[in-house]
């Protein structure tokens, strides 16, 4: 790792961040080009992208971008958004859907990111929301699968559950996945969102033997929530979750894959990026990889 990081003896372990990604929007006030170089010049492997900046850059010239630095995507965010009763707006989602997989494929990334969507407006059928997401699921996991990519299904915290995404724990999560092939169809474990639920740790467990864990995603949770909500998440190390607990649970589900700091923080996005990208590396090596 480079000095940029930081240097004590374990943080400088190449072992301790082998698996450690940094997300796009954690430091948000990098174009793509200084979050490519940013990385490099650190020495981290792997970056999280999001479809709006790799768009607007140029979806092969991301990817070469990308590629020229030795850098890996480790997960495309995002597709989704399935829940619409108008069968325009449902064929709509599938075609954005159908190039949100081509864009992952070019990227390198096995793994397109999934929000499911929330409840159309004036409805309060849950039961008919999640359905239509598996009926999206039925027609896209062949398409993904031809294309290399797996579709990554992440339930949010319930609050978002109205506006944004009806599947709200890993549980939901795992009934709609397990109706398809697990090499098509996997989950997104992401500390935000899942902390709160008191039978996470079976449901690691339950997505890990069937091979269903396709990301590891990290942020805090802090109080009081700000306007909005969505712009909350914490540092690692600033709130209630027990980082390390989960990182603990994914790796004995089997899971080997990266393990991506996510984090939307309107305070992080102030401050310089390398500055960010450090601060976030150490806390990554204290509060989710170091052993007790």
């Amino acid at each position: 790792m480079s000095s940029d990081l930081p240097t004590g003896p374990e943080e400088a372990n190449e072992a301790l961040f082998s698996r450690f990604s940094i997300n796009q929007q954690t430091i948000k006030q990098w174009s793509l080009p200084e979050l490519v170089d940013g990385c490099a010049k650190a020495g981290v492997r792997g970056v999280g992208l999001w479809r709006a900046p790799v768009q607007e850059y140029g979806v092969a010239a991301a990817a070469r971008l990308v590629r020229d630095a030795g850098l890996t995507v480790t997960s495309l965010c995002r597709g989704g958004f399935f829940t619409a009763l108008d069968s325009k707006d449902r064929a709509d989602a599938l075609v954005d859907n159908r190039a949100a997989i081509e864009e992952a494929a070019a990227l390198g990334t096995e793994t397109l990111v999934l929000v499911s969507g929330g409840l159309p407006a004036g409805s309060r059928d849950l039961h008919g929301a999640r359905e239509r997401v598996a009926d999206a699921l039925g027609e896209l996991a062949p398409y993904a699968a031809d294309a290399g990519v797996r579709l990554a299904l992440e339930p949010l915290h319930p609050m978002y559950a109205a506006d944004r995404c009806v599947v709200s724990t890993l549980a939901q999560a795992l009934a709609l996945a397990e109706r398809f092939p697990a090499e098509q169809v996997g989950v997104v474990v992401d500390t935000y969102h899942l902390w709160w639920d008191d039978t996470i740790g079976s449901q690691i467990g339950r997505a890990g033997a069937g091979g269903r864990i396709a990301a590891f995603q990290l942020a805090d949770w802090v109080t009081p929530l700000p306007a909005g909500v969505l712009l909350g998440r914490g540092q690692l190390g600033d709130g209630a979750v027990n980082l390390r607990w989960f990182r603990e649970q994914v790796d004995a589900a089997g899971y080997r894959g990266p393990v991506e700091v996510e984090i939307f923080n309107p305070e992080l996005w102030e401050r310089p990026g390398a500055e960010v990208l450090a601060e976030v590396a150490e806390r990554f090596a204290r509060h989710v990889m170091h052993a007790r």
